[in-house]
């Protein structure tokens, strides 16, 4: 007789460290008398269940036992896939087809179905893996009364309430990697090397790589940057470069003084989200433009490269291998106790959890006035005395 049947799911954008947290929090329920159901593409899945199937017969539902899960840790992405759908908002063209009867608004709440879907499962524990948006809706079930245990996931680190998420360090990581990489046809060719990178409203994963000594600069969607500003200080670096270039990273949400976020396009995203990119070819291409200014009167040509999913790709490192394997025994430990509604999270380096509505309670930006240098548009770090390693 199984204690209870705990179903996990990963929503969102896909990280390195998903699959140790799903093989980790697997094994570990499995060992402790549970039954384990992965739910497949996220909040989708749970939309699509089709009531009439046996779960062997299901599309978007697999049981998970030790076997299933054993090899998948070592691992980059999500072996039971994910989405971006929001059950709060599904619009009439992606309701499943077998429930078009009964919701034909525009904008759908499908909350009831996922619910019906859940108790149709068996499940008696939720684990969503992911991010604001993801979680926001684990906690939107929790208040409908649904147990959920939620994992902080994202390469943007901004998830409130916690000072680590998983794939942030493999983020960085790859980051500074390619940047290095890249650094070769910078310095052959004497150019500015402008790197686009991760985040929309927090500039975590442009910070920490430019303090890990990657890049000489950084604009993040804090503060808005005075672009004749940052060429005055490109060019500068370059000067006195001895390989005649230098590296600026711009986060994809960045903006110019007096501007706004740059899009590829206008579709929405089932959270309200609009597509960032371009901003890093904008900054490049008016680097180039006034470079004359301070390089008396040749212009400088520039490198550009958005990142963008070579840093999410492939295998977890060895922090994000550790972290999601301990986030998922930890919120093990949390279901065994009983406990729900609650996020666990990394707090000044040790593992704790916090109220899953903390996740929409706040937006998780970079303290500007303690860790940015508005002036000189780098990382400050005067003192590193007492800090957590993640001091930001």
């Amino acid at each position: 007789m199984a204690k209870g049947t705990i179903g996990i799911l990963t929503g969102g954008g896909d990280v390195p460290g998903l699959n140790p947290a799903i093989r980790a929090a697997t094994i570990r329920a499995v060992k402790e008398g549970y039954n384990v159901i992965g739910i497949k593409n996220g909040w989708k899945g749970l939309v699509n269940i089709d009531r009439d199937k046996p779960i062997s017969e299901q599309k978007y539902a697999m049981p998970l036992d030790i076997k299933a899960v054993q090899a998948v840790g070592r691992r980059g992405g999500t072996f039971l896939h994910s989405a971006r759908t929001n059950p709060l908002h599904v619009k009439k063209s992606d309701v499943p087809f077998r429930l078009q009867n009964e919701y034909q608004l525009d904008d759908n709440d499908l909350t009831p179905e996922v619910v019906k879907n859940l108790d149709y499962l068996g499940i008696n524990y939720l684990i969503p893996i992911g991010g604001d948006d993801t979680l926001s809706y684990g906690a939107h079930l929790h208040k409908q009364g649904f147990k959920c245990v939620a994992i902080p996931k994202t390469m943007d680190n901004d998830v409130s309430g916690t000072d680590y998420c998983i794939g942030f360090s493999t983020c960085v990581t790859r980051t500074v990697h390619y940047t290095r990489q890249l650094r070769t046809c910078a310095g052959s060719h004497e150019r500015f090397l402008v790197i686009e990178v991760f985040g929309r409203y927090a500039g975590f994963s442009s910070l920490i790589p430019c303090l890990a000594g990657a890049a000489d600069r950084c604009v993040i969607p804090e503060h808005k940057f005075d672009i004749d500003r940052l060429t005055e200080l490109m060019v500068y670096d370059k000067r006195n470069n001895p390989s005649e270039y230098s590296v600026l990273f711009v986060s994809e949400g960045a903006m110019f003084e007096g501007g706004e976020m740059i899009f590829e396009n206008e579709e929405k995203d089932a959270f309200g989200h609009k597509k960032l990119g371009g901003i890093g070819d904008l900054v490049a291409l008016k680097l180039k433009e006034l470079s004359p200014k301070y390089n008396g009167g040749e212009k400088i040509s520039s490198i550009t490269q958005r990142l963008g999913y070579l840093v999410r790709s492939g295998d977890p490192d060895a922090i994000d291998s550790m972290v999601s394997m301990a986030f998922a025994n930890l919120a093990m430990s949390y279901i065994i106790e009983g406990k729900s509604g609650i996020m666990v999270c990394l707090r000044k380096g040790r593992y704790e959890s916090v109220p899953l509505d903390v996740v929409v309670s706040y937006k998780k930006l970079v303290d500007v006035s303690k860790f940015y240098d508005i002036n000189r548009y780098r990382p400050r770090y005067e003192n590193f005395e007492d800090k957590p390693m993640w001091i930001i």
